[in-house]
């Protein structure tokens, strides 16, 4: 995609924040990669394909980095913004295994059966997943 598309794409919707921005830069990208391969202009089809496909993980990729200090993100928790580099919790240890399991795109109840057959304290598990509350972190795309 062109630097100009890029622009063009980033302008078709000004009123949206810089995560939603970037997010549609994406999707746009992806629809030209996938309106190539068909030899024809996907539309907003592919957009949605895009929502479907990649914009959970696109999404959790973000907020890892918001945790981890390296991008602050307005649209996320302002608070949470380098908490992976805070003592947020003594353990950790666990802290990075768990972050490693939503980094691969695990959600509490994959983190809760990896707790259980891996013999971690369930109850540092359970607060160290309440604390970064990742169900509340989910932002809905356009197009959904």
């Amino acid at each position: 995609m062109s630097a100009n598309a890029e622009n063009q794409a980033v302008s078709r919707r000004p009123n949206e924040s810089q995560l939603f921005r970037m997010a549609l830069l994406e999707a746009e990208k992806h629809k030209w990669i996938e309106s190539q391969k068909a030899g024809r202009d996907l539309g907003d089809a592919a957009l949605r394909d895009w929502s479907r496909r990649y914009w959970w993980r696109w999404c959790r990729d973000r907020w890892i980095e918001h945790l981890s200090g390296e991008r602050f993100w307005s649209e996320l928790d302002h608070q949470d913004f380098g908490l992976l580099k805070r003592d947020f919790h003594p353990n950790t240890e666990l802290i990075q295994h768990i972050i490693l399991r939503i980094k691969a795109g695990g959600e509490n109840l994959d983190i809760i059966q990896w707790s259980h057959d891996s013999k971690q304290d369930i109850h540092q598990v359970l607060e160290i997943l309440k604390l970064l509350d990742i169900n509340s972190r989910r932002l809905t795309f356009w197009p959904a």
